[in-house]
């Protein structure tokens, strides 16, 4: 798809980008999967982030060079298509909409859970359809709707991590009444920094990177900006923002509170100032978890009618999916009905399996997405042209860090069958693919 098919839309200059970036990107995965993180790794879940963000860095800055060198609607599917064929360009578009339904998914689960604790006697499957309502809502207001509301809520969502981070570093100085003399503080040996050895480090590094996961949204936006040249930028303000704010504030939480306290289904930070005269803190925090949630299911939910669409028009998903109703501000409607359906499969898993699901989802819908990342990378060496030797090393390390985080799913029972599932969605889509491939041979 060419650049002249978004030209009715408005353009956006490269810090909204990168704002619509945090707001698409922190989300229940990091307020909430980092309690799973913690438990299995201990405080050396700083260490995972880091790598996460290392890695989700090579990722952008490749995705973000071919954006500015070829600016297209359909992003990483289309330059996957451009790498390997059309094979490529298929299986990437299907296994991004699979994960971005997990996704979905999991945030719903993570919203009704929090909310739940408000309203302990209301079923969870209750509050996961109102949820999934209101982002259909939000995706109604077309376009430059959605973006006022991710930019209004990225701003809540960011503030109520440095309202932790400050809260918290008062704390430790002193400045408010409470706190606990289990305080395990910084730690000084191996033993307490991976308090689950080197396989719940392992284990760690799929959440850390579910947590940077949004991304690819932001690559589905980049044709939309001002100048394309600005897409690299973008990446490195956004990322740099939520690498230092992630680190910063995962830091304080390790040191304040041991590990055997967090809990997955509640906040880390929460957690940590659980002991502190802090009454109304479990309560704000806990909505803005739920903004963040919010914001990061509706922004999946965009990236899904919007792929959607371009799969359609490339030929990759029935026609019907790629026509737009005037009468609803030209919204496909039809790609939305589909992604409405996903949405109420994951209400129903909600109340049919209420218990783990929620972390073997997050699981699976991460593995899912880190597949598409190694597309990603995979696909930049052949798309742009004269890549350097060392650029090739570092996409190799990102890579490495890639495989590390897919196959650590394995090193842990409690988040194993996660792994199982995203592999039961990779074998759907590969069958279909060797269908689709015999057809596209025979035309």
């Amino acid at each position: 798809m060419s650049e002249s098919s978004s030209s009715s839309e408005k353009k956006i200059a490269w810090w909204q980008l990168a704002l619509t970036g945090v707001g698409c990107t922190i989300g229940t995965g990091y307020f909430l999967g980092s309690s799973i993180g913690i438990k299995l790794t201990g405080p050396s879940i700083v260490f995972s982030f880091l790598i996460a963000a290392i890695g989700t860095y090579i990722v952008f800055n490749l995705l973000a060079k071919m954006s500015a060198a070829d600016p297209q609607e359909g992003s990483f599917c289309y330059y996957a298509e451009k790498a390997f064929g059309k094979w490529a360009g298929f299986s990437c578009g299907w296994n991004y909409w699979c994960s971005s339904i997990l996704i979905m998914g999991s945030q719903l689960i993570a919203l009704a859970i929090l909310t739940k604790a408000w309203f302990p006697n209301i079923p969870l499957w209750v509050f996961a359809a109102i949820y999934a309502t209101l982002s259909i809502l939000v995706i109604l207001l077309g376009t430059r709707g959605f973006d006022r509301i991710e930019d209004f809520l990225a701003v809540i969502k960011t503030a109520a991590i440095i309202m932790f981070i400050i809260i918290a570093t008062i704390a430790l100085a002193g400045g408010i009444p409470g706190g606990s003399d289990s305080e395990p503080g910084i730690p000084t040996n191996f033993g307490n920094t991976f308090t689950g050895g080197y396989k719940g480090f392992w284990a760690s590094l799929i959440y850390a990177f579910y947590a940077f996961g949004g991304i690819e949204v932001i690559g589905l936006m980049a044709i939309r900006l001002k100048k394309k040249e600005d897409a690299p930028k973008t990446g490195k303000v956004m990322l740099g923002l939520l690498a230092i704010i992630y680190i910063i504030s995962l830091c304080l939480a390790v040191i304040m509170a041991p590990v055997d306290k967090f809990d997955p289904s509640e906040s880390p930070f929460v957690t940590a100032l659980a002991d502190y005269a802090l009454p109304f803190f479990p309560h704000v925090f806990n909505a803005g978890i739920i903004v963040a949630g919010f914001s990061t299911m509706t922004a999946a939910l965009f990236g899904v009618v919007t792929l959607l669409v371009t799969l359609a028009k490339d030929g990759d998903a029935p026609k019907l999916f790629s026509k737009k109703l005037k009468k609803f501000k030209e919204l496909p409607v039809p790609s939305l009905l589909l992604a409405t359906i996903g949405l109420a499969a994951s209400v129903i898993t909600a109340l049919l399996l209420p218990e783990k699901i929620y972390e073997y989802i997050t699981t699976a819908a991460g593995i899912l997405l880190l597949f598409n990342w190694a597309f990603i990378i995979l696909s930049s060496w052949n798309v742009l042209k004269g890549i350097k030797l060392l650029n090739k090393v570092i996409a190799c390390v990102g890579l490495l860090f890639i495989v590390a985080a897919v196959s650590g799913t394995l090193m842990d029972t409690s988040i194993r069958p996660g792994f199982w599932i995203s592999l039961l969605f990779l074998f759907l889509i590969g069958t279909v693919t060797l269908i689709m491939q015999r057809h596209w041979n025979n035309q």
